[in-house]
C-alpha cells in the first residue's frame, strides 16, 4: 500500500487565488476597455482616450469608463448618428457582450496561480 502525505497550506492557497483573480480581473476590464474603444463614437478621439480601466483588489471588483462632458450623451442617445462600427452604447454592449471573455480571463488566471 502506497501512502502519500498532503501538505495544505490554505492560507497561501488563498493569497495567490486572490491574487491571481485580482490580475485576472485586471486584465478583463482592460479587454472589455478596449473592445469598448473600438466601437466609441470618434470624432477627435478626445472620448476615446478618455477610457480609464480600474480594479480595486480589496473588493475584486472593476469599472471601465469613458469621462468627458458629453461622454453619457453619447453612450445614451441612440438618435445620433455615428461613422461606420461606431455607435451608442458602446460601453454597455461590449461589457454584456465580453461577460464570457472575462470570466475566462480571470479563472486562467487562478489557474495558472494553482499550478
Amino acid at each position: 500500500m502506497t501512502r502519500a502525505r498532503v501538505r495544505w497550506n490554505g492560507a497561501a492557497v488563498t493569497r495567490a487565488t486572490r491574487t491571481s483573480a485580482a490580475r485576472g480581473l485586471r486584465l478583463g476590464t482592460e479587454h472589455v476597455l478596449q473592445v469598448a474603444r473600438d466601437r466609441v463614437p470618434i470624432e477627435e478621439g478626445t472620448l476615446e482616450r478618455s477610457g480609464t480601466a480600474t480594479v480595486d483588489e480589496a473588493s475584486l471588483t472593476g469599472a471601465v469608463a469613458f469621462d468627458t462632458p458629453y461622454a453619457v450623451r453619447q453612450h445614451e442617445d441612440m438618435g445620433l448618428r455615428h461613422d461606420a462600427g461606431r455607435t451608442a452604447k458602446f460601453l454597455e454592449l461590449p461589457m454584456t457582450e465580453e461577460a464570457d471573455t472575462v470570466g475566462e480571463i480571470i479563472a486562467a488566471e487562478i489557474r495558472r496561480s494553482l499550478r
